[in-house]
């Protein structure tokens, strides 16, 4: 069997992906949590397992979850671990990689193909999704920090900082320090024209 750990701060997917997982003859969904933390503490009560396998949501509040891969990579070094996500974006791919996250996906993927990658994954393979992979390469690399992508891609409908804020998990006056951080390195003067310009270099 195949000890699997699942963190998600979305409760309705994560307890439905527990539920189409542990269908899987073997596959054993050890725990599912709702935060990086959460997931860490886990990990540890059952003495980081080598041979465990963490699927993590990349944007959660708190840790995200490459923070939490590399967190799991330092209390079980070669730690099998991969991210899904709703935000493919480039940088979050090579940031991922680095960290030595051995799998990455859309949160699209359907549950036959992910459990066939947290096989590869415990095998101590590799998978990235191919489609995620082809844009990070015509990308390039970026500019921005992940946090300055993630308060770009919420300022492209021109929301108030207010709302970029709550949808980033962040506070007001730190999404505006992102905010202004980025509009610098981009060469523009306000957050639209911002979000506008990442958009067309394919960095959000």
């Amino acid at each position: 069997m195949i000890p699997v750990f699942l963190a998600d701060d979305e409760t309705l997917v994560r307890a439905a992906l527990a539920t189409m997982l542990g269908l899987e003859a073997d596959i054993e969904v050890v725990d599912h949590v709702g935060s990086g933390e959460e997931l860490i503490a886990a990990w540890r009560r059952r003495d980081g397992d080598p041979v465990a396998v963490a699927v993590i949501d990349l944007q959660m509040p708190g840790m995200d979850g490459i923070e939490t891969a590399v967190e799991l990579q330092r209390l079980t070094p070669g730690a099998g671990t991969l991210i899904v996500t709703s935000h493919g974006r480039p940088g979050y791919l090579k940031r991922a990689l680095a960290a030595g996250v051995r799998g990455f996906l859309p949160k699209t993927t359907s549950a036959a193909t992910l459990a066939e990658v947290i096989r590869t994954v415990h095998r101590g393979g590799r998978y990235v999704d191919p489609e995620l992979a082809a844009e990070a390469i015509s990308a390039g690399d970026t500019l921005l920090t992940a946090r300055e992508a993630d308060v770009l891609e919420y300022a492209i409908d021109g929301a108030p900082v207010e709302d970029i804020a709550r949808r980033a998990h962040l506070s007001p006056g730190t999404t505006r320090n992102y905010l202004s951080s980025a509009m610098a390195k981009l060469g523009v003067s306000n957050r639209y024209e911002a979000a506008l310009k990442a958009r067309e270099k394919g960095w959000i």
